[in-house]
């Protein structure tokens, strides 16, 4: 038998974790939920639990074998018998190992399969999550359970599932082949096999105990080291002088780690002493038993060898049925991770119905009807009766102290978020009608957190419009202003960008994401505070990138700098989530309010 038949390791413990507990008392799952996910893949588990079943049957025949060898075969020199006898034994081996790889592969093929729906049904339904939630979640946790959590679920069916009926069928298979053997010496064994039971149990309690403390030292050892060691913690550290005291924490869990080590060798060693002298009296009794005059009718050597074999190995699988209970409740405690996110309902929930919308007959036309908004547990709202209008191919621009409501009301629009009250539509169709493809089609997003994945610049730019020819990805860069610096490149195009673009300054990055955009062309355009991180001569640079961006687009956008919008068509000023002025740079200027107010700082704009 395999070590996947036989279940878990015999020094696994059988007690269940209160986090895995307490997580199943917070999110219950109902096995027929489980068991959805695994019903398109019934035919492999029936195969399966069929070939353990056959598995453990034909093992029976394998003490019987050893005994006609010994007791019949070898004594009477009888080669035929026993070649036959052998090769029968070989031949068993053989099929059950082969039975064994095959289930083995079917098992984990189930496994992987399961894992693939769960990891992609998890993935598709975090995209559709508000910008909110990623905020409020930390990002490692996302990772954890869309990774960790989703292959801790191949264990319901490699070790769970299968355990149940390896170690069910192992378990009464070997009972019955001992009965069968010797009932007197399967009555002696029930005696002997509970202390010996117990006592491993016990052990293995302590191990998880002391094991459990080991992870935990070990995980703050690798944050400490992360988090000191990285460029930033390093930089940290040397600054404020702070290099002893993180020496001293590293040597401070270090020697935690040392105490732990020893616990964690020694632990339990007198019960595993024990337990060994138990197992080594076992067979010892058994020969004694077996041996003693007047206890019944005399044992065949053949017998007896093949009875101890038997004895040795009902351990496992019984040790393994014990701890079923617990591995079931940590699997489900992981399934109820992942069903968590599962369950999520959108803050931004895509349309039952969605406007189909042409777009070469897109005119542009943004307007906010009495929008409002208020963050998930914000006692006050962020945005409160916005009513702003951008004509087609016009610009409106945003400004205000810093949390009026700026970015909140420009990440409407590519619904990044979602109004609490009233909409915003563009040609007169509310933009939570749009399915979301159509929606980025119409919207670009330029903002002061580029972001560039981990690859070339050609894929980056062709994430905005796939198969664009390379001449289009050159006008593109031409227009942003950066395709003398793509071209000077080595590799040009295919110049590998690391990850979040730290092979380019701040500058290029920008007008990288401008480029991408410009492919794109989208009729509509939200620029937040796109040049806000750079210093002035590389603003210039972006700034005229943008400006031939938004040349004839209908554009909402938000500057730190007034001078960069004092050309807009119109400008909405905002104060506690509310227009409290709007017009024309001169038109408020002139009525010296609360934009007049903003410009005061700055003294005096550019003519």
């Amino acid at each position: 038998m395999t070590d996947l038949h036989m279940g878990p390791p015999m020094g696994r413990p059988a007690r269940i974790d209160p986090a895995d507990r307490a997580q199943l008392a917070e999110s219950p799952v109902g096995f027929s939920r489980v068991a959805a996910l695994f019903r398109p893949y019934g035919r492999q588990l029936t195969l399966v639990i069929v070939m353990i079943v056959a598995t453990s049957v034909v093992s029976l025949a394998q003490p019987f074998l050893v005994r006609e060898v010994i007791d019949v075969a070898i004594p009477g020199q009888r080669v035929g018998l026993l070649v036959t006898l052998v090769a029968a034994m070989i031949g068993i081996a053989a099929a059950v190992q082969l039975i064994g790889v095959l289930q083995t592969w079917i098992s984990s093929s189930v496994g992987q399969h399961v894992m693939h729906d769960l990891r992609t049904s998890v993935f598709n339904h975090l995209q559709k999550q508000s910008l909110g939630f990623f905020t409020r979640t930390r990002g490692g946790e996302v990772q954890s359970r869309l990774v960790n959590d989703v292959a801790g679920m191949q264990s319901v069916v490699t070790t769970t599932a299968t355990s149940i009926a390896s170690n069910a069928t192992t378990a009464v298979a070997t009972t019955i082949a001992m009965v069968a053997l010797s009932p007197r010496l399967s009555l002696l064994s029930l005696v002997v096999l509970p202390p010996a039971i117990w006592l491993t149990r016990q052990v293995a309690l302590i191990r998880r105990d002391i094991t459990g403390k080991l992870q935990r030292t070990m995980a703050e050892m690798h944050g400490h080291v992360e988090e000191s060691l990285s460029i930033s913690g390093v930089r940290l550290s040397k600054t404020l002088g702070a290099t002893g005291a993180g020496a001293a924490k590293f040597e401070d869990i270090s020697e935690r780690l040392i105490d732990l080590e020893l616990r964690s060798q020694l632990s339990g060693r007198w019960r595993m002493a024990t337990m060994q002298i138990i197992f080594a009296a076992i067979p010892a009794v058994i020969y004694l038993v077996a041996g003693l005059p007047g206890l019944g009718e005399p044992m065949t050597i053949g017998t007896l060898i093949a009875f101890t074999g038997l004895q040795s190995q009902i351990f496992r699988p019984l040790m393994g049925l014990m701890n079923v209970g617990s591995q079931w409740v940590s699997s489900m405690a992981l399934f109820s991770r992942i069903f968590g996110y599962l369950d999520l309902r959108p803050e931004v929930p895509a349309p039952e119905h969605p406007v189909r919308i042409d777009r070469s007959r897109v005119e542009g036309r943004v307007r906010f009807e009495d929008v409002g908004f208020r963050y998930a547990g914000a006692d006050q709202p962020t945005l409160a009766g916005i009513d702003l209008e951008i004509a087609p191919g016009s610009t409106l621009a945003l400004v205000g102290e810093t949390g009026s409501g700026k970015s909140t009301l420009a990440s409407l629009v590519a619904r990044l978020n979602d109004p609490t009250t009233g909409r915003v539509t563009i040609d007169g169709i509310d933009v939570r009608d749009l399915a979301a493809a159509d929606l980025a089609a119409l919207v670009g997003v330029v903002s002061q957190e580029t972001y560039l994945v981990h690859d070339t610049i050609r894929a980056n730019l062709l994430l905005a419009r796939p198969g664009a020819p390379e001449q289009e990805l050159w006008q593109a860069l031409a227009t942003a202003r950066i395709a003398d610096l793509v071209a000077g490149l080595p590799e040009g195009l295919d110049t590998v960008v690391g990850a979040r673009g730290f092979r380019f300054s701040g500058g290029e990055q920008q007008r990288l994401a401008i480029a991408r955009t410009i492919l794109r062309n989208p009729p509509i355009l939200v620029l937040d505070e796109a040049t806000s991180a750079l210093d002035n001569e590389t603003e210039r640079e972006v700034q005229a990138g943008l400006d031939r961006l938004a040349s004839g687009r209908t554009t909402l956008t938000i500057a730190h700098r007034l001078s960069t919008i004092r050309d807009a068509d119109q400008i909405a000023v905002l104060a506690d989530g509310r227009v409290v002025e709007q017009g024309t740079h001169d038109e408020l200027v002139a009525r010296g309010g609360a934009y007049a107010d903003l410009l005061a700082p700055a003294l005096v704009l550019p003519a």
